[in-house]
């Protein structure tokens, strides 16, 4: 913990603050609320915790994750054990989001991380090396380089690793001794470094991305696993996405207003539809595209239109703003689905009457522009 009050705050003009340089008022003030029981090494006990994910009104405590409150408990309880925590779930589903939140909370850092990737190494998540002080003075304390992990073990903190069915098997064997045994061995120096009270692994894991390197079940039975959910409501879905717009909009400073809540209902429901399958009102079927539709690129969508509105358009996110995001969203996987697109817009959204009218338009001018494009480059 010491260490971790050391670290310098990053300054006010980085482009994402982490977590509990964003929050910290709420952390200060959460400390101060804190009369529970902390396990050891813990910042906040896992009450205050629970809040400060949750949210508390009467404390001006932001909701940090809007969903099951009991898949929370169980995360936060899980990390108070010796056991492990995965977040699965499909994309956008706040993984990573809950994971920092987690780790702010508890540990008071949240950038012990090991990013998973196809060149994720053993390195990564052990140790390496300086190599010009090993080839001068041979291997000692003071040439070897920590990983996230090995300094989350030796400080009694969390550590993060992001998308680890991304590494490489071999990679993934490597935390099993380490989660079973909480010690790490250098042999080069003769020394193990046995993990403090506190420490914790925090993972996540695509869904959709099982047949990358899908995990041992050696290496499962290491975790307690919790399913994070796509939201199953469309006002679920529009309270997350327009909390989270309007916070990227302030922290970017961006140069046009949120855009209403008809508008953001219209993307979440089209998102809804065609990940589904069929209609909100279930009457009619839907053809679905290749890709995933996630919360995080309704997000992402709505945050673009208030770039594009206040940058080239009139100020305020209109129908040609979310358009050209809708657009991109729904055919990045595969070209083919320009005519799953096409076909929900003569089908669904053209019938929804005026109020849809403008939106229709939009994205019928966009996916014409496609099909001439593509005719071009036939030529």
């Amino acid at each position: 913990m010491a260490e971790t009050k050391k670290r310098e705050a990053p300054k006010a003009d980085v482009l994402r603050q982490p977590a509990e340089i964003l929050f910290a008022h709420e952390l200060q003030a959460l400390e101060k609320w804190d009369k529970h029981a902390k396990p050891e090494g813990w910042r906040l006990s896992p009450k205050a915790v629970e809040k400060y994910i949750l949210g508390d009104e009467g404390m001006k405590i932001s909701a940090k994750y809007v969903g099951h409150a009991r898949l929370v408990q169980i995360a936060i309880a899980t990390l108070a054990t010796d056991r492990a925590l995965m977040l699965i779930g499909e994309p956008g589903t706040a993984k990573s989001w809950l994971s920092e939140h987690l780790a702010a909370a508890i540990s008071g850092n949240s950038l012990m991380l090991v990013q998973g990737t196809a060149g994720t190494t053993e390195e990564h998540i052990r140790y390496t090396w300086n190599y010009a002080l090993l080839l001068a003075e041979g291997p000692s304390t003071k040439a070897l380089v920590p990983s996230p992990v090995y300094r989350a073990l030796e400080q009694g903190s969390l550590v993060r690793f992001e998308e680890i069915t991304r590494c490489p098997s071999e990679v993934q064997d490597a935390l099993i001794t380490l989660l079973s045994e909480k010690v790490l061995a250098v042999p080069e120096l003769g020394v193990h470094v046995h993990g403090r009270r506190g420490f914790n692994l925090i993972g996540t894991a695509n869904t959709r991305d099982r047949g990358v390197n899908d995990m041992s079940s050696a290496l499962k039975r290491r975790f307690n696993i919790v399913v994070l959910p796509v939201p199953d409501d469309v006002d679920t879905e529009v309270k997350i996405v327009m909390k989270r717009v309007a916070e990227i909009g302030t922290q970017l400073k961006l140069p046009a207003p949120p855009p209403a809540e008809v508008a953001v209902r219209k993307v979440v429901q089209i998102f809804q539809e065609l990940r589904r399958g069929q209609t909100t009102d279930g009457k009619q079927k839907v053809k679905p595209p290749s890709g995933v539709l996630s919360t995080a690129e309704a997000i992402s969508i709505l945050a673009n239109g208030m770039a594009l509105a206040g940058h080239f358009g009139g100020g305020k996110v209109d129908e040609r703003d979310i358009a050209a995001g809708l657009h991109g969203a729904v055919i990045k996987e595969d070209s083919k689905d320009v005519a799953v697109w096409q076909e929900y817009l003569e089908n669904i959204m053209k019938k929804r009457g005026s109020e849809w009218a403008p939106l229709y338009k939009a994205c019928k001018e966009l996916v014409g522009e496609t099909k001439k494009k593509d005719e071009d480059d036939k030529k």
